[in-house]
């Protein structure tokens, strides 16, 4: 069952996807011929005005069909006013920018849905103090709740660290210890750690860890919106830095997961509930967007990188060069679809 969600999930993101090129490419006049959810043989087709609705055997995908476009080969055009190539590079972009901001606004709609039906946070309550740590030698015990840091009052869990870390030198707290409120000055030690990409970083803390007490944090309408913009930037940037990260060298090429390691983890976060669930859909829902746009030939960021250039010199680029390009785009991502398949199999072997 868990499978069968995974892949409704990825159907939904990728006709999200394409609905965002054909939204922008019929606003502008251009003639969509196939609006297809999946790859391969079509299984089933309907013609709906001009355009040709479809599922297709391979779900691992998508695709629109605009007349006189070839994501295959750029070099074959059709310049009537209805198709892709008689429009400005400004409308081309729009066009193909449409698909990612898609993306990102299902993100968005799903952080908002969770906002709205409530968040679960960790209250501020401490579960184990570290022996020979700030906090043991300072008299914090089980079950204190951190009031205030700094005179900041402390909400959460997730407030502690932050406000530790913000800070340089001694720290106080305010503790409420059975309803027996005491302050409390503590220098924090300072570890070595790493950050989610294997980096070695500092870290100051006292040596606590949370209670498993927890509630659920409904936000209004307003507070909702904030939340899930807060949120969408906050995934869109950690898979832009993970991106970086990759092509870098800090994060080994081991660490690439494909699609087999996508549709399991979306298979776990259903069993986890709704909420886990639109959770995962949204970081995935980031993570197409985000990916869409990396100037690679095949993807739609390589085609507004052709556009940019036409715009800014006045001239299409050179078909050959264009096409040579688009065709190591593709053997590019072919190269990337198979060394996620190659992890995920090395993970799924032990």
């Amino acid at each position: 069952m868990g499978i069968i969600i995974a892949l409704f999930v990825l159907s939904v993101l990728i006709f999200f996807h394409e609905l965002g090129h054909f939204t922008a490419a019929r606003f502008f006049g251009v003639h969509v011929e196939v609006f297809s959810i999946g790859f391969g043989k079509r299984l089933w087709t309907k013609k709906i005005g001009q355009t040709e609705w479809s599922l297709s055997a391979v779900p691992l995908g998508g695709y629109v069909k605009m007349k006189g476009q070839d994501d295959i080969d750029p070099t074959k055009k059709i310049n009537a006013p209805d198709s892709y190539n008689a429009k400005k590079p400004w409308q081309r972009i729009i066009i193909l920018l449409a698909g990612p901001f898609a993306n990102f606004l299902m993100a968005f709609l799903l952080y908002l849905a969770i906002a709205w039906m409530g968040v679960p946070k960790l209250l501020p309550y401490v579960g184990n103090v570290n022996k020979d740590t700030p906090a043991y030698q300072a008299g914090i015990q089980k079950g204190d709740k951190i009031i205030e840091i700094n005179g900041t009052p402390i909400r959460f869990w997730e407030n502690i660290g932050k406000a530790i870390n913000e800070t340089k030198g001694t720290i106080s707290l305010t503790v409420d210890h059975h309803g027996e409120i005491k302050h409390i000055t503590i220098v924090p030690k300072v570890i070595e750690d790493k950050n989610i990409f294997g980096e070695p970083i500092t870290r100051r803390i006292i040596g606590i860890s949370p209670m498993p007490k927890q509630t659920t944090v409904t936000y209004g309408v307003f507070d909702g919106f904030v939340y899930a913009w807060d949120e969408t930037f906050k995934a869109s940037t950690l898979i832009f830095q993970s991106v970086q990260k990759l092509l870098t060298g800090v994060v080994s090429a081991d660490k690439l997961g494909g699609v087999i390691t996508i549709v399991d983890v979306t298979a776990q976060a259903s069993h986890q509930g709704l909420l886990a669930l639109f959770f995962f859909t949204a970081l995935i829902s980031v993570n197409l967007g985000v990916l869409n746009l990396l100037p690679i030939p095949a993807l739609d960021g390589g085609h507004i990188m052709f556009n940019l250039y036409e715009m800014i010199r006045g001239k299409e680029p050179n078909e050959q060069v264009m096409y040579y390009m688009t065709v190591t785009g593709w053997v590019l991502l072919g190269g990337l679809m198979f060394l996620g398949l190659y992890n995920d199999i090395n993970r799924l072997m032990g």
